[in-house]
């Protein structure tokens, strides 16, 4: 096959240009260390029952070496089936960036989860506790678990640079190194291949499924590692955000309609479903028209707006109006329940903590956040030590926020938190690979990441919405706590994974 060599050139030159540079060599030695050293992996069995299937797994924490890194992942393979090639491998990974992908594997992936359901009695005290997991998708897919650099016990090694993984393609980059590798180590590299990804990680999937082909502008080579499908939870893949926008609004207004109806301050006998629909109805038809008129706005249709607005958010006229039409999710978690003396939790709504007292930090201070991690953190520790025989004397990194995510590069620097729509590097790969699908899911509760901005960003990148599917689920950020969420959400992932033939 005869390809214009001048057409090849001018792609390798493009590659070169700087608006994307190649993560920097490592030292001489460094490299020779990493080369000679032997990747450390720790091995454990287990047996359960997943999906109304009884099996037995292999697991194994295993090491990753790149240059300059050490990176660990963990997988649970089927060890009862005599060809395991035609198993469908996923790949699952979380966000931050700076995150481990603890939320995912203890939340809903794994064999065992973090013994927590009720996100209205969470427990916040040792001892913490995992149970049996029967939703892991264990039973129509191997799992691969990825913590990157500075998580969980992956680290820049001695001679190695932040600089060459925390940014956007750099990480991108690497993420797709750690999956061949761990393909070619298992023979599965034809396998079918999905990746779950949620919040930040949604940014990483779209630009690895960019990467995993190959092409002079990409890796420089052809790689062929095609996907069968990506799963974004929480995306957040439109980094490019400016001031004084009113998509924001218009994206969140649909998960406040579902809160307010989760707290009986809006009509009796809603639902989460129906109080969306009504939202995107009236978005439609009178919210996005009073935006865009800004103070040309007549009074009385500002009222309007303002009393369409209070019965489907359930804050009081004189709040919307105050804001101009405009509620924020922060603004929103703090008046709902002002008249309770509580907040909500902007991660998960559902999960509130009193008004009075609330110190300063978004994530630490968060009510969800702050009330569910330590429940992820302490499990993890009893369960990797225990269960997983893992025997590392450094400490498991949940989510690095100063060393990772505060030297993150999204393309203009370190440390400077804007980017640019990635949901265009996931339409670009399922624009080459026409058999790639797409399942997106988003939380109710979620005021981070809102259902309207999934529903925005899918809808404006060029996205083939024939090969996408979208799901709403009663849980927040991540839209696997508590049980008809996950029971939900697992579902769909088994359907997803294992298409009709």
């Amino acid at each position: 096959m005869g390809i214009d060599r001048t057409l090849i050139g001018l792609a390798l030159a493009l590659a070169a240009l700087p608006a994307n540079p190649a993560p920097a060599a490592p030292a001489p030695a460094a490299a020779a260390a990493a080369a000679a050293a032997q990747p450390r992996i720790f091995r454990s069995e287990g047996q359960g029952d997943f999906g109304g299937v009884r099996l037995r797994y292999a697991a194994a924490v295993e090491e990753v070496l790149l240059p300059g890194a050490s990176i660990f992942v963990t997988s649970y393979v089927r060890s009862d089936v005599r060809d395991s090639g035609s198993r469908p491998v996923i790949f699952a990974f979380n966000g931050g960036p700076g995150s481990a992908s603890l939320w995912l594997h203890l939340g809903v992936m794994g064999p065992r989860r973090v013994d927590f359901d009720d996100p209205t009695r969470p427990r916040t005290v040792a001892p913490f506790a995992t149970v049996a997991n029967p939703d892991s998708p264990l039973d129509v897919a191997d799992i691969v678990l990825i913590d990157p650099p500075g998580t969980g016990y992956s680290r820049i090694l001695p001679g190695g640079k932040p600089e060459q993984y925390y940014g956007v393609e750099q990480d991108a980059k690497a993420m797709v190194q750690v999956v061949e590798q761990w393909l070619r180590r298992h023979g599965r590299v034809n396998s079918p291949k999905y990746l779950v990804s949620e919040s930040y990680g949604t940014v990483r999937a779209a630009v690895m499924a960019r990467l995993m082909a190959g092409g002079p502008t990409q890796t420089g080579t052809m790689d062929g590692l095609t996907l069968n499908g990506v799963v974004l939870l929480g995306q957040a893949m439109e980094m490019a955000r400016g001031e004084g926008e009113d998509r924001g609004y218009v994206a969140i207004l649909p998960s406040l309609a579902a809160t307010a109806c989760h707290f009986g301050k809006v009509a009796a006998g809603c639902t989460p479903e129906g109080q969306v629909a009504a939202a995107r109805r009236f978005i439609e038809s009178d919210y996005l028209s009073a935006l865009h008129a800004g103070s040309r706005l007549p009074a009385e249709r500002k009222t309007a707006v303002a009393r369409e607005m209070a019965a489907l958010i359930g804050l009081s006229e004189k709040d919307i109006l105050a804001a101009d039409l405009r509620i924020s999710g922060t603004a929103f978690a703090r008046l709902l329940l002002a008249d309770q003396g509580q907040r909500l939790g902007m991660y998960d709504a559902r999960f509130t903590l009193p008004l009075q007292g609330a110190g300063g930090d978004p994530v630490g201070d968060d009510p969800a956040m702050g009330q569910y991690v330590p429940g992820f953190v302490g499990a993890w520790n009893d369960y990797a030590r225990r269960t997983l025989k893992v025997d590392l004397d450094i400490p498991y990194e949940p989510i690095a926020f100063r060393d990772v995510n505060g030297r993150w590069d999204f393309g203009f620097g370190p440390g400077v938190p804007v980017g640019r729509n990635y949901a265009l590097d996931l339409a670009a790969a399922m624009n080459r690979n026409p058999a790639m699908r797409l399942m997106v899911g988003t939380g109710y509760y979620d005021l981070v990441t809102p259902l309207g901005s999934a529903d925005y960003v899918i809808a404006h990148a060029g996205i083939p919405l024939a090969r996408t599917s979208f799901h709403g689920y009663p849980s927040g950020h991540g839209p696997y706590l508590g049980v008809e969420a996950r029971t939900a959400l697992v579902h769909d992932l088994r359907a997803f994974v294992s298409p009709a033939k």
